[in-house]
């Protein structure tokens, strides 16, 4: 793969684009690390309610630095502030609600995605650790999966295909991927192309999607704010 992708989002207009779709009111778990900045940019006139792993509900942004009380921490050990009305409680009952299906949403990153909605986004290597942990469980819980991610590899090869090559942490459980470059759907195992970079072509953007993008209806431009 030789694109020059110049023409990308960064990571926090990706997170910002993920953030326009989550509904007021919703209860949503973002996965450890890049997921996590889906929630500074939640929409003027909506509210989520953030989910942790560890066993709060309702946390509120990172707090100023030197202000962080390390005992109010998510499960990616950042300190946080609770917002009014926020419930602290076991680790145990966290998971009892993921697999209740009591979270609407579910926002986690990725190596890979396949055309059928499975996701790879966990790692046995040297920097591997926590490994899948929760993720397997959120995959199958959440009602709705998506998927925040560069379209590519720091190599150049897709991270959107038709199988997954690496360890799996769920089957068919991803319904949307957003993108450095575009907003894709997954439906009836195919990639269903909703927004793309006015930027890029759709024939330089299939050169770097490793399987079959589909264009039922219009693709909008993803347009993005700078951030």
């Amino acid at each position: 793969m030789t694109q020059d992708l110049t023409e990308k989002l960064s990571n926090a207009q990706i997170a910002w684009r993920a953030a326009q779709d989550i509904a007021d009111g919703a209860y949503v778990n973002l996965g450890i690390g890049f997921p996590e900045m889906v929630a500074r940019f939640q929409p003027e006139g909506r509210e989520a309610v953030f989910h942790s792993e560890n066993g709060i509900l309702g946390f509120g942004k990172a707090p100023p630095e030197g202000q962080e009380d390390w005992d109010l921490i998510n499960a990616g050990k950042k300190a946080v502030t609770l917002n009014p009305g926020a419930a602290f409680f076991h680790h145990a009952d966290s998971f009892a609600m993921v697999r209740g299906g009591h979270l609407d949403v579910a926002i986690l990153g990725a190596y890979e995605v396949a055309q059928t909605g499975d996701l790879a986004n966990w790692s046995t290597g040297p920097k591997g650790v926590p490994a899948v942990g929760g993720a397997m469980d959120l995959v199958h819980g959440a009602k709705r999966v998506a998927v925040i991610t560069e379209h590519v590899t720091k190599k150049g090869q897709p991270k959107l295909v038709e199988r997954c090559a690496l360890p799996l942490t769920g089957v068919g459980c991803v319904t949307r991927v957003y993108t450095s470059l575009a907003v894709v759907d997954i439906e009836n195992g195919r990639f269903v192309l909703r927004e793309k970079l006015p930027a890029i072509s759709f024939d330089d953007l299939q050169s770097l999607t490793g399987a079959i993008l589909h264009c039922p209806g219009p693709v909008a431009d993803l347009i993005v704010p700078e951030l």
